[in-house]
């Protein structure tokens, strides 16, 4: 690309290394390990895994290191990495009402079946800079206070735990959706292109890997008057699912191993229709890892996007599912808006002669003008 301009070949490759020695930094300082990333930087690392659409906390954590913090840089070798995989099986679907709870609240409801567990989360915290933070506190991780009502790992309630939104079902009072027979299984992103008008399935998907920042703004707008939507926060549970196999040569599920997920349901009041009663419309959100900001924008777009289906006026970008479903993954949105930075010297070159023809044309029409 730049071959020409900067001496070629030898460029590119002192381009890489000086690259490779920024990201290291001081060699003076210890380097990084991926167990520390991948432990103290958990939350970059489940965003970079939901985004890259592999979840693998190892390899988050070697992204991250190779990209040097750059999420989206991560995101897009996390990807990379996952197109070289073999697909050996399918999974049956996760069940998350079994889920070893680390966390889970709900916003409509407080006397829950088993208790509001409030787990570890920033919500409770003041916004304050820690200074103890910046001192090495090797071995000295102080345990939680008496009588804190967090789980840790070592005392996660097992579950299971059924959906909040369920004491609403006892009552029929929020919409519900049975499986119906012979449902077909449903478009896979990864291995086809994404196609207009999409169902609900195909654009869960698309949200699920798409930018955080950017559904946020999506959820965001939602909550400012962009649609006619009032959400409540159902449910936000965070834990481990088992991952489960049906091979059919054994006859029988069996557990491979487990994964965590953060699970919103977004409850929304509906007015109803000529044919549905009024009664609660759920929005739903599923990401790896403890990404609760990730799982409530995506359950309230994933709301405003079921706008037609639920006889709404379609008037607000969030509800117009080829605007979001288009603009939602951060590697296409960075592959275009950074392609700006290679050459274009034609291109700019036949703009640069057509603005200087322009001028030259006004230039002599001007004259003309004032005479007259």
């Amino acid at each position: 690309m730049y071959v020409a301009v900067k001496g070629g070949e030898t460029a590119i490759l002192n381009s890489q290394k000086l690259l490779a020695e920024e990201r290291r930094g001081d060699p003076a300082v210890p380097e990084l390990s991926l167990t520390q990333i991948r432990q103290q930087l958990r939350l970059a690392v489940a965003r970079v895994m939901a985004e890259g659409s592999l979840y693998d906390p190892e390899l988050a954590a070697l992204a991250l290191k190779q990209a040097a913090g750059d999420t989206v840089e991560a995101i897009f070798l996390l990807r990379a990495h996952r197109t070289t995989l073999p697909r050996l099986g399918y999974s049956v679907p996760l069940d998350t009402a079994r889920m070893t709870v680390l966390r889970r609240i709900s916003a409509t409801f407080k006397d829950l079946p088993g208790g509001q567990i409030l787990g570890p989360t920033y919500d409770y915290t003041q916004r304050l800079l820690d200074f103890d933070l910046s001192f090495d506190q090797a071995g000295q991780a102080p345990g939680p206070a008496a009588g804190d009502p967090a789980k840790t790992a070592q005392d996660a309630d097992i579950g299971p735990y059924p959906s909040v939104v369920d004491l609403l079902d006892q009552e029929g009072l929020v919409e519900t959706h049975p499986i119906p027979e012979g449902d077909p299984a449903p478009h896979d992103l990864t291995r086809e292109p994404l196609r207009f008008p999409a169902d609900r399935a195909t654009r869960l998907q698309n949200l699920a890997r798409g930018d955080e920042g950017f559904l946020l703004a999506m959820g965001y707008s939602t909550q400012r008057g962009y649609t006619h939507s009032h959400p409540f926060v159902g449910e936000i549970r965070f834990g481990t699912v088992d991952v489960v196999l049906a091979p059919e040569e054994l006859g029988f599920p069996l557990s491979i191993g487990e994964i965590e997920l953060t699970e919103c349901q977004m409850v929304n009041q509906f007015a109803g229709s000529k044919t549905v009663p009024p009664q609660f419309t759920r929005g739903y959100g599923l990401a790896f890892g403890h990404s609760e900001r990730k799982a409530m924008a995506m359950s309230l777009v994933d709301r405003a996007l079921r706008a037609p289906e639920l006889g709404e006026d379609v008037q607000s970008p969030a509800q117009m599912q080829e605007f979001v479903l288009s603009h939602s993954d951060n590697l296409e949105a960075s592959g275009f808006v950074q392609h700006l930075k290679l050459p274009h010297y034609v291109d700019f070159q036949s703009e640069l002669d057509l603005v200087r023809k322009m001028r030259a044309a006004q230039s002599q029409q001007t004259p003309e003008a004032d005479a007259s």
